[in-house]
C-alpha cells in the first residue's frame, strides 16, 4: 500500500473550521497509516473569493495541528489548460453540451417538476442542440456547459471502501453544470482532473459527496482517466444535528488557537468521531494512524463535541512536563524568568483546565498582582490573625506550611477553614489550589514573608 496518495484540497476562501479539519486528518492518518503520501492542493479557481491571505492561513493552521504534507503544494489554477482541454474532450465526444436556459426558466421547470411529484432537475432541454446551433446561438447568447449524463439506461458504479459499490442509475441523474456562464469551472470537473493528475489513488470525503462521485466517475471514465477509491464516510453534525461547516458556526482553527486550546486535543477528540475503538491512552497523532484503520470509520453522521474536546484539552495539559507548560505559560508571564517558570508549571500543573487559569494565580509570582477571590475571607480573619501568622513565620525556620500552620493555630484560636482559608488567600489570592507545602516551598521565606505584609497593609488600609 506504498502506493497510497491522499490528499487535502481546500478552497482558499476562509479559515480552516472543523469540518475541514476531519477531511484532512482522515486523508492525512490514511496516508501515514499505508506509508503513502498525503498531498496539499489549493482548490484556486474563484479568483474572486480566494485569497493568498487564507492560503498562509490554511498552511499555518496545518502545520499547528502537525499535519504535515508531502511534497510542495500545488494549486489548481496550475491545471486550467488540463481542465479546458478535458472539456474540449467531453464535447467533441458528445459528452458535453452547451445549455442556453435562463434562470428564469430553470426555475419554472424545476417548479413544474415538483408540482408533478418529480425531483428538480434540469429538464435536457438543450441537451440535442446540433452542434452548428450551439455554436451560432453562443455567439449573441449566455450559456453554461452541462455534463451529458442523464440517460433512460446504463448506470455509474462509484467503488467505495466503505460502503462497497454504489451504483446510480443514469436515469435517477442530473446533468450537472461545470462551467458557469461567466466561463469559470464548478467544482466538479477541476476536482475530478486534478486527482487523476495528481495521481490520487483514495479519497476520504463526506457521504454528501456520493452524487459528486458519481459525476466525476463517470466523468474520469469518459476521458478515459484513473479513477480513486472513494471513502464516503458519515457527516459531522453539531449538537443540534445540523451540517457542521464555517456557515453554521463552526470553530475556526484560528479561533480555537487564540482561545489556546492544545493541537492535540482537537486531534484526539476528532480522530475518534465515527472511529471508537482508537485506545485512550494514545496521544500521538502518529501513534494514532498506526491504529487506525478506515474500516472503522463510521458511515453514519457523527457529533461534533466542544466540552468533549476541552476534556481532552485538560487530560493533555495534566500531562505536559513541566518545561513545556513553562513555555506555554511564558505568553502570559513574560516578565518571570524560565527557572521560575519551571517551577509555577510543576505547582499549577494539576489545577488548570486552561493554560490561561494560571492567571488566578499570579499572585504567587507578582505580590502586586490582585486577588481573585473574594478579599472579605482577609478581612474577616482580621489584621491581628495575619500579623501573629508573620510573627510566626518569622520566629521559625525553614520553609515548613504544616509546622507554621500549628503554630499559627496555636497562637490565634483558629482552627479548619478559618485557619487554612486566609492564608490560601494571602499567598495565592485563590480559595482553591495546589497543597499549600508546595505553594510556601516556591515562595520561599522571603515570598511568604512579601504577601503577608501586602495582606496586612491592604486590611489596614
Amino acid at each position: 500500500m506504498s502506493d497510497v496518495v491522499t490528499r487535502f484540497a481546500p478552497s482558499p476562501t476562509g479559515m480552516l473550521h472543523l469540518g475541514n479539519v476531519r477531511t484532512a486528518l482522515l486523508n492525512w492518518l490514511y496516508a501515514r497509516k499505508h506509508g503513502g503520501r498525503f498531498l496539499l492542493r489549493f482548490e484556486d479557481t474563484d479568483r474572486e473569493r480566494s485569497e493568498a491571505e487564507y492560503i498562509e492561513a490554511i498552511e499555518d493552521d496545518l502545520k499547528w495541528l502537525g499535519l504535515d504534507w508531502d511534497g510542495e503544494v500545488i494549486f489548481q489554477s496550475a491545471h486550467a489548460e488540463k481542465h479546458r482541454g478535458a472539456l474540449n474532450a467531453l464535447e467533441s465526444s458528445g459528452h458535453a453540451y452547451r445549455c442556453f436556459c435562463t434562470e428564469s426558466q430553470l426555475n419554472l421547470d424545476r417548479k413544474l417538476a415538483t408540482s408533478r411529484g418529480l425531483p428538480p432537475r434540469y429538464s435536457g432541454r438543450c441537451r440535442e442542440l446540433s452542434n452548428e446551433e450551439s455554436v451560432e446561438r453562443a455567439e449573441n447568447e449566455s450559456y453554461v456547459w452541462r455534463l451529458k449524463i442523464k440517460n433512460s439506461s446504463g448506470e455509474v458504479v462509484v467503488k467505495d471502501a466503505l460502503r462497497g459499490d454504489v451504483s446510480f442509475a443514469c436515469r435517477d441523474l442530473d446533468d450537472p453544470v461545470v462551467v458557469r456562464s461567466d466561463g469559470t469551472f464548478t467544482f466538479l470537473l477541476p476536482n475530478a482532473i486534478d486527482d487523476a493528475l495528481d495521481g490520487i489513488t483514495h479519497t476520504m470525503r463526506g457521504d454528501d459527496h456520493l452524487t459528486n462521485s458519481a459525476y466525476q466517475v463517470w466523468l474520469l471514465e469518459r476521458l478515459d482517466m484513473k479513477v480513486p477509491v472513494y471513502l464516503h464516510h458519515g457527516l459531522l453534525l453539531g449538537q443540534d444535528g445540523a451540517k457542521l461547516s464555517k456557515r453554521t458556526g463552526s470553530h475556526s482553527v484560528s479561533h480555537l488557537r487564540i482561545e489556546g486550546l492544545l493541537p492535540a486535543a482537537l486531534i484526539q477528540s476528532m480522530a475518534r468521531l465515527g472511529h471508537p475503538n482508537l485506545p485512550d491512552d494514545v496521544a500521538d497523532a502518529n501513534e494514532i494512524a498506526k491504529l487506525f484503520n478506515a474500516e472503522h470509520v463510521s458511515t453514519s453522521s457523527v457529533r461534533w463535541s466542544d466540552e468533549q474536546m476541552w476534556r481532552w484539552h485538560e487530560k493533555l495539559l495534566h500531562a505536559l512536563p513541566a518545561i513545556s507548560l513553562a513555555n506555554l505559560l511564558g505568553g502570559h508571564f513574560s516578565d518571570v524568568d524560565h527557572e521560575k517558570l519551571v517551577g509555577l508549571a510543576e505547582l499549577l500543573g494539576g489545577n488548570l483546565e486552561r493554560v490561561e487559569d494560571a492567571l488566578k494565580y499570579a499572585r504567587i509570582v507578582d505580590v502586586t498582582a490582585d486577588f481573585q477571590d473574594d478579599e472579605r475571607v482577609l478581612r474577616s480573619a482580621g489584621i491581628d490573625f495575619f500579623r501573629q501568622a508573620l510573627e510566626t513565620w518569622n520566629g521559625s525556620s525553614g520553609v515548613d506550611w504544616k509546622g507554621w500552620a500549628a503554630s499559627v493555630k496555636e497562637l490565634t484560636g483558629c482552627k479548619g477553614k478559618q485557619l487554612f482559608l486566609p492564608l490560601r488567600v494571602a499567598l495565592t489570592g485563590m480559595e482553591h489550589g495546589p497543597e499549600m507545602s508546595h505553594v510556601v516551598a516556591y515562595l520561599g521565606r522571603e515570598g511568604v514573608i512579601l504577601r503577608l505584609e501586602d495582606v496586612i497593609r491592604r486590611v489596614n488600609a
